[in-house]
Formats: C-alpha cells, structure tokens, sequence
C-alpha cells in the first residue's frame, strides 16, 4: 500500500489561481473522497495526481517519492474517468487488457487478470462485446476493471458515477466501497455529491476556490462543521441558518423576529455578537406542545413514504424539516417544533468560522 503527499501544491492559469497552495496526506490504503462544488478544483487537483495537469508549485509525493516530473505512465496510478473512456473497436476484454497489452505483459497473465477483473464485477459474460452493447453502469464496471487488472499503487477517480441513473449510483457505490475492502489500495475520489462523500468515505476533503475548508472522518465534519460553507455544504437537506446576535446574558441567539434560540451550554460568546445560528432539518421535531417550542408556518409538504419533507416560515427565516416519519402537514398549517440545544450550531457572522 502507498499514500499521497501533497504539499503547498498550486495550479495557475495565465493570471488565475485555481489550486492555492493546498496541503493534505492521504494515508496508506485509506478511500479518502474531495468533494466540493463545481469549479472548486478538485479534478483539477485529482489530474494533477495522476500527471495529467502540470504543477506551478509544491510537491506531490506517491509513496515517498517526489512525481512532480514523474510521466503519468510511469506513477502506477490508474484513473478512471466520468465518461468511461473505452475504445469503442474494442471488446470489454481487449479495453480491460489495453494497458496490460501495452506493458507487454504474457498473453496468458493477460486473460487471467481480465477473468479475474471480470468476475469480482460481474462482467464474466459481457467479455466478448463492445462497449455500445453495453449499458452506462455495465461501462462503468469496465472502466473500473481496466483499472483493477493493472493493479496499481493508487486508484484515482474522477466523478465516476455522474453519468448514471441515481439507482445504479446507489449500486455502484456499494461495489466501489466492496473493491477497496477486497484490494486496500489507496483511493482518491472526486465527486460534487455530498452524498458519495459521505457514504463512501474513510476521509472526506471540502474544498472551496482551490483551498480546502474542512478534512476530516464524514461523521467529524457532520457533527462539527468548520465554518458556515462546510455547514451547509455538507448534510441533505442542507441545514437551517437563524441570523440574529447575543443576548445580553449569553443564554441566546435573538433573531430580528424576536424569537429567542438557546444556546448550548458548552458555547459562550461574546454578547452581542452577530452570529448564525444552525439546526440541521432531521434534528427539528413535531412538538406535544407550543411550550418551549418554536412555530413555523407550513408552506410546502414533499411525502417520501418513509419521511416527509417540509418546507415553511419561521418568522421571516425559510427553513426545512426532514421528519422520519409520516405527518398529516398540509400548506397553511402552522407547526410546533422542537430540538435539542446540543444539536445547534453556532457562527460568527464575519468570519464565518464555527464558534465552539
């Protein structure tokens, strides 16, 4: 097994910055996910790693060794791409081989690496087609196979899944997540979904304009999000936002509606501070009575069978509930919640930056 060094690494386009001066270790044999929205850098990060893209500055090491000036053929890395990148004149077995073929490898370890690929993907009987014969997950699987049989030090991916449906995406992840337990190689994985991130995940990198906001384990940057982006950014649906200031006593977030938030008993900021105040949408509950609970004015209701999703007012503040549960809610409806104070989260409304 090999880690990634990435130093002080930098990218720039004429006058544009893009990568600015990012830094992370990617342990031996860890999956770690960069996530972030697009235009953030993280694919360009990614061919970077793989060679693809020239570094204007620091150093990526695979494996201890410094690949600045390293040709991609020769990082034992394999990426796979979001557009599968298979030869169309070729058969599923000829484009999973291509590399091998290409290193000049014995015809029979050849075919036995490809029936191998083959069977951990459940590609045994599509090994004589074309790729067009085939369907976007089957693809998929391919391109994920070309990958495995040269058995590589690294594995980097590129948005992988982006293309399919989002049933085969939930399937793919679970057969992604099973080759890392089965072969251990370290994984980098770029995705904009917060949801791959987070179910795929041993470390999860946030990146934002080319800088990273957040790394951490997917529950660490969940429960404690470093800064409003990370915040909203991470969790689905995105969290709740009061914007109010201290009170004088410290005990509460005051809106402009007047409505009173209390706060946790571990934060103590300064009063009078202008803050945010957070309430992720699955930690807000239908309440037994209005006392000690917070009314909010229904606007719409989205029922998933399993949950219900709704939409509402809270003073002038539009906030969503995420109930795991079915509720008779209609629009018009005014609803009594509550939460635990433990579950808010709070933030310096200048900085942005989490306050604990």
């Amino acid at each position: 097994m090999t880690s990634v060094a990435i130093q002080n690494v930098r990218k720039v386009y004429g006058d544009v910055e893009t990568i600015k001066g990012v830094s992370v270790e990617v342990p031996e044999g860890a999956f770690v996910v960069l996530v972030g929205p697009s235009g953030c850098g993280k694919s360009t990060l990614l061919r970077m790693i793989a060679g693809l893209e020239d570094i204007s500055g620091g150093v990526i090491r695979i494996g201890g060794k410094v690949i600045n000036d390293v040709e991609p053929k020769n990082r034992d890395i394999a990426m796979v791409f979001q557009n599968y990148a298979l030869y169309p004149h070729m058969t599923i077995a000829e484009n999973m081989g291509f590399s091998l073929k290409l290193a000049k490898r014995p015809k029979a370890e050849i075919e036995t690496r490809v029936a191998d690929a083959a069977r951990i993907l459940g590609l045994t009987d599509y090994l004589k087609r074309y790729p067009k014969q085939l369907s976007g997950g089957q693809r998929q699987r391919v391109a994920m196979g070309r990958a495995i049989v040269r058995d590589p030090k690294v594995y980097l991916f590129d948005e992988p899944l982006s293309n399919l449906d989002a049933k085969l995406r939930v399937q793919m992840r679970a057969e992604l997540k099973d080759i890392h337990t089965r072969f251990r190689t370290t994984t980098v994985y770029v995705t904009h979904d917060q949801i791959e991130a987070m179910t795929m995940a041993d470390q999860i990198v946030v990146m934002r304009d080319g800088v990273i906001e957040q790394v951490g384990t997917p529950l660490d940057i969940y429960d404690y999000p470093a800064n409003v982006f990370v915040a909203s950014f991470i969790g689905s649906p995105a969290m709740n936002f009061f914007d109010g200031t201290v009170s004088e006593d410290g005990r509460a977030v005051l809106t402009a509606d007047g409505i009173a938030l209390p706060l946790p008993e571990s934060v103590k900021p300064a009063a009078g501070l202008a803050v945010r105040y957070g309430i992720r949408p699955e930690k807000l509950f239908l309440a037994d009575s209005e006392a000690g609970s917070i009314a909010m004015s229904v606007k719409s209701v989205e029922p998933t069978g399993s949950e219900t999703f709704i939409k509402g007012v809270l003073g002038s503040q539009q906030i969503s509930v995420q109930l795991r549960e079915r509720a008779s809610v209609a629009p018009g409806d005014t609803l009594s919640l509550r939460y635990a104070i433990a579950d808010a989260h709070l933030f310096d409304a200048r900085t942005e930056a989490a306050i604990r």
